[in-house]
């Protein structure tokens, strides 16, 4: 679809040689032949790039500009004028002119203007889309549930979010802590400026504390130029802190003092720089208990903990199993192009009798997984993954035969394996320590279950 260009002249000659011109170039033109005309374009009209005289009568350029710029402020605007001089063009660019064009121009040296202001647009225009789908997508209607225990947390991020108060969120992997800090961070005053996000427990503590502060050039090997950290990042918006608890000792002294004092330096810099960052941290381990063994720094805790928020685990919320589950449904049918209505009364009753060691996380990954091998409108049973069926004991602990001996094993054996990976965040080594066994054994276990680790945006490692 080619853009539309408002050409505004009180030339009428000239006017109709720049329609021609404009026209060959590719784009569409609607022409005014002055400034109050011009405004009723706009007003009616879907126009991408305005050009315009800056001497006319009645309305002038300049006046046109300050008008457009307080109905269409993302609308580029180039000034044509036939008294080029280096104040006129200082003082239009002062206004809010994207660019000015001295009379006469060449053909070719108008069509680089036009195309970099409309490249200007493109991007304005894809930054305001993505800005509402961010803001649309961690909206409260999108954080699904309708338990006792979820409505709390819901009532909690509705407190919160007007303050600057730093909070702690806690809660098993796969929870959706992340979810809820974005949550937090787009529904409060400070969503039109970053959501920085960092998982403390999948950076080395070497490079950890250049990433949270930045570097200057010549601070270590291989700082070969000045890199900003995450709280510069963050200035004015919210950084995440995943995963805090395993954050090293000497690095959380440092982040009481951005705490305590809104400043920090660079690693190898001795100037202090202010910075307005909101704290939202969020932990799957038991801070207090941390704090008690002496792996957590005390002070830094109650810096933190000002607005704790616990969110509770799958199996506590049984009856938002079919609400989340139709939730992602939706959203996979929409990305795979599918049309499935929803789930038989049997595959609801295995995800609901099932305990989801991986919570939410893998829930979702079993919902898409079902997607793709369901060929009818319905999932059922025989679309979720075999375990989720698997025969399981009776009240008085005896199991309810007959059963496949193997395949209860492999199931038991698959599931640990599922949970240990997700508390250990896709890290393979400290996942086969939670196990009690050794790494090359638990890749040939992860090899004979096809079980897949894939990374994504904040170190969470789905599993299916």
């Amino acid at each position: 679809m080619s853009h539309t260009v408002l050409l505004v002249d009180d030339e009428a000659r000239l006017a109709d040689v720049l329609t021609v011109a404009i026209e060959r170039l590719g784009y569409r033109v609607l022409s005014a032949d002055s400034g109050e005309a011009a405004l009723r374009l706009l007003e009616s009209e879907p126009v991408d790039l305005l050009l315009t005289d800056l001497r006319m009568p009645g309305l002038s350029g300049r006046d046109l500009l300050r008008e457009s710029k307080k109905r269409r402020p993302g609308l580029p605007v180039v000034v044509m004028t036939a008294y080029s001089s280096v104040k006129d063009a200082v003082e239009v660019i002062k206004e809010g002119a994207f660019d000015y064009i001295g009379k006469p121009f060449e053909i070719d040296d108008l069509e680089t203007v036009l195309k970099n202001a409309l490249l200007l647009s493109n991007a304005l225009a894809d930054n305001e889309r993505l800005r509402k789908e961010l803001v649309g997508r961690y909206r409260f209607d999108n954080l699904v549930g309708a338990s006792p225990a979820f409505r709390k947390v819901i009532e909690s991020i509705t407190e919160v979010c007007e303050s600057r108060a730093n909070v702690l969120i806690s809660g098993e992997s796969g929870t959706g802590k992340e979810m809820v800090a974005r949550a937090i961070h787009y529904n409060s005053p400070r969503r039109d400026h970053p959501f920085v996000a960092i998982n403390c427990a999948a950076i080395p503590e070497t490079l950890l504390e250049s990433e949270l502060f930045g570097h200057v050039k010549g601070a270590f090997t291989g700082a070969v130029v000045n890199r900003p950290g995450r709280f510069e990042q963050a200035d004015r918006g919210t950084l995440f802190l995943d995963e805090i608890g395993d954050m090293p000792t000497s690095i959380q002294a440092k982040i009481l003092r951005v705490l305590q004092e809104r400043a920090f330096e660079p690693v190898g810099s001795v100037r202090t720089r202010a910075v307005d960052v909101r704290i939202v941290a969020a932990s799957n381990k038991d801070l207090r208990q941390e704090v008690q063994l002496g792996n957590f720094r005390e002070d830094l805790f109650y810096r933190l903990n000002v607005f704790p928020i616990t969110l509770p685990p799958l199996r506590e919320r049984v009856e938002d199993i079919p609400s989340l589950a139709h939730f992602f449904l939706e959203g996979f049918n929409s990305d795979m192009g599918k049309r499935i209505e929803g789930f038989s009364p049997a595959a609801l009753a295995a995800m609901s009798g099932y305990g989801w060691p991986g919570n939410i996380r893998e829930l979702q990954n079993c919902i898409e997984r079902a997607v793709i091998v369901c060929k009818s409108e319905q999932i059922g049973e025989g679309d979720l993954p075999r375990y989720l069926s698997a025969p399981r004991p009776v009240a008085n602990g005896t199991p309810a035969f007959p059963i496949d001996l193997d395949g209860e094993l492999a199931r038991i054996e698959q599931e640990l394996i599922i949970a240990a990976v997700n508390r250990a965040e896709g890290i393979q080594v400290n996942a086969a320590a939670l196990l009690g066994i050794n790494e090359r054994s638990l890749w040939h276990r992860i090899k004979k279950f096809g079980i897949q680790i894939t990374k994504r945006a904040g170190g969470e490692p789905p599993l299916r």
